[in-house]
């Protein structure tokens, strides 16, 4: 599936230092979606998913998730 929404950049950790120091990578593979939300080490594909939707549509303040 293709999408003109969704976008996404790999880095190699170890080459861009800066980068894993403000995400804060200290395992891989780490997602990290909208710069917010991180998801880190294999997880299975339903809770990807359930991570991306989640950033996707972020509860209203006040709200419970």
């Amino acid at each position: 599936m293709e999408s003109d929404l969704i976008t996404a950049d790999c880095i190699e950790a170890t080459e861009f230092s800066d980068a894993a120091t403000k995400y804060r990578v200290y395992a891989v593979p780490k997602t990290i979606i909208n710069r917010e939300q991180a998801i880190e080490g294999s997880v299975p594909e339903g809770h990807f998913l359930e991570a991306v939707l989640s950033a996707a549509n972020p509860p209203e303040s006040g709200q419970e998730a």
